[in-house]
């Protein structure tokens, strides 16, 4: 009981700095949305970082890596399609 009871503000305290380090990631990644900078990297890794501690930051980055997941794949078909309507034949079509 005596070594859990040490071990509570080393805990404590890493939640906090987790919480901060976390919460500054996802604010700068926001601001790059509107200014210069990979946004789309910094705030995920801002979530990876909040999910070390906290429940609700790894539902988000779960549902994040889901709508990227969905995005790319609706990328890569629309790719897909506009290969497949080229003129392959060879032939000049003008």
């Amino acid at each position: 009981m005596r070594r859990r009871l040490q071990n509570l503000p080393y805990r404590y305290a890493r939640r906090v700095v987790v919480f901060v380090v976390g919460s500054c990631m996802v604010l700068v990644g926001i601001a790059m949305i509107v200014l210069p900078g990979p946004a789309f990297i910094v705030i995920p890794a801002g979530l990876g970082v909040l999910a070390l501690e906290f429940a609700w930051a790894r539902l988000w980055l779960k549902k994040l890596k889901a709508a990227s997941k969905h995005v790319i794949s609706s990328v890569s078909s629309l790719g897909g399609k506009k290969e497949a309507s080229k003129n392959t034949s060879g032939k000049d079509p003008g």
